[in-house]
């Protein structure tokens, strides 16, 4: 086979990638390197991974931090924010595209651990977790006081120290914990939680000594910030110096410049106690004694009265307005009576006239009915010479043919009865049928 040397060798995608991400990783200078830029396009993706551009005036690289790095970010990167990335460059293969593997991130001209904390604090405020609305008073007199703070630390015995200068009948309940480091954040969280649970102080302090900001760095921990917005106990925040600030400071129900001035703010002086006591039994003193004077001579007035030295006259005057009212109800009796006998007779003369005038009415209706009951009798008839005949059965007989040759009949008269026997029955031949004469 012959072969052709001057013939070209042809090359996959894949192999051309692969041979530039060779070159690119080979080159020490690309291997770890520091790019100034604005970030762009920022992706925080579900997964961890942070996906963003880096830019100046003149172009642009695409970068990518991944998870395992962006879990040791102190802030969380933004679009326009400007960074110095430190990283290294290379291919990705499969997309032909280079671009920066960030390993760590830092601000340009300002600090992680201080933007950080701008960062938490401005979030903190917009949810209103800083407002002093929300905020609980510190108790009066507080007769048990929780610390969460190193039991070995000097802020410690201060705070004891003052508390039982000021005031020896609180009793202070101490939650080791430390207060710097990675750790520390969950210890003071289990503090904050444990206090909150069982109610068992009346005031929480927590805080430490002075130190850097990195030292510090514990008490501005998210989670530690909403814990202590959540206590239902009030906290008093005492971090560092005067000058020292923290997240924690912002959300706790008071701030304390020094460990020691919250030591003050928790407990009253006890001197200063007695005084104010001191005042007050003075001053309920004196309204009792005024109470008291006021109510002595109110009884004096009272025992003065009238009704107390002369009770006679006064029962005189009520027995003459007694026999004065029973006069006034007898008089009022009487006239209700009259006008009551007046009505009532009134009411009876009506009555009696109109059933009078009702048996009247009654009387001629039953009259009337009588004369026309007798006008209408059959004896009336019969007394003027008529009479009326019976058969055996003792019906009336209005026709001849009700009756036969031999039939027994009965004449009723007006003063008595004729019995006969039909002898012959002889119609009216001028009268039409059933109003022939019975003959006998």
């Amino acid at each position: 086979m012959i072969v052709n040397a001057f013939e070209p060798k042809v090359l996959t995608v894949a192999q051309v990638n692969e041979y530039v991400k060779m070159l690119l990783d080979s080159e020490p200078m690309l291997a770890d390197i520091y790019v100034r830029g604005e970030i762009s396009n920022f992706t925080n993706h579900r997964s961890g991974h942070l996906y963003f551009t880096l830019k100046d005036e003149a172009a642009a690289i695409k970068a990518v931090m991944f998870r395992s790095a962006a879990v040791k970010l102190k802030f969380m990167p933004q679009n326009g924010m400007k960074v110095i990335a430190r990283g290294r460059i290379s291919v990705f293969v499969r997309d032909g595209q280079y671009q920066l593997y960030c390993e760590s991130l830092e601000p340009d001209g300002i600090g992680a651990l201080y933007l950080a904390f701008e960062q938490l604090k401005n979030k903190l405020l917009a949810e209103g977790l800083c407002d002093e609305s929300r905020k609980k008073p510190l108790p009066k007199i507080p007769l048990r006081i929780g610390i969460i703070t190193s039991p070995t630390g000097a802020a410690l015995r201060d705070m004891i120290n003052i508390t039982r200068r000021r005031f020896p009948l609180a009793e202070l309940v101490l939650f080791p914990s430390l207060v710097q480091g990675a750790e520390a954040p969950p210890q003071l969280i289990e503090g904050i939680n444990y206090f909150a649970k069982t109610r068992s102080v009346d005031v929480i302090i927590i805080g430490r000594g002075g130190g850097s900001i990195e030292d510090l760095w514990a008490f501005n921990d998210e989670g530690l910030a909403r814990a202590v917005a959540a206590c239902p106990v009030p906290v008093i925040s005492a971090v560092g110096h005067e000058i020292d600030f923290t997240i924690v400071d912002f959300v706790a129900d008071k701030r304390a410049p020094t460990p020691s001035a919250a030591a003050e703010l928790a407990v009253p002086d006890t001197e200063e106690l007695k005084r104010k006591i001191g005042n007050i039994i003075g001053r309920m003193e004196l309204l009792v004694t005024k109470k008291i004077e006021h109510y002595r001579t109110h009884l004096k007035r009272l025992a003065e009265r009238r009704v107390l030295t002369s009770p006679e006259r006064v029962l005189d005057e009520k027995r003459m307005i007694l026999l004065s009212d029973e006069r006034r109800l007898e008089s009022a009796a009487k006239l209700l009576i009259s006008k009551k006998r007046a009505v009532y007779d009134g009411y009876a003369g009506r009555l009696e006239n109109s059933m009078m005038r009702l048996i009247a009415a009654k009387r001629n209706a039953f009259v009337r009915a009588t004369a026309s009951l007798e006008a209408m009798s059959p004896m009336k008839t019969i007394a003027r010479g008529y009479s009326a005949v019976f058969n055996e059965s003792g019906e009336l007989i209005k026709s001849v043919r009700q009756v036969k040759v031999g039939d027994k009949i009965s004449f009723r008269t007006y003063d008595g009865t004729v019995d006969g026997e039909v002898t012959a029955v002889k119609p009216d031949p001028d009268e039409p049928a059933g109003e022939a004469g019975i003959s006998t």
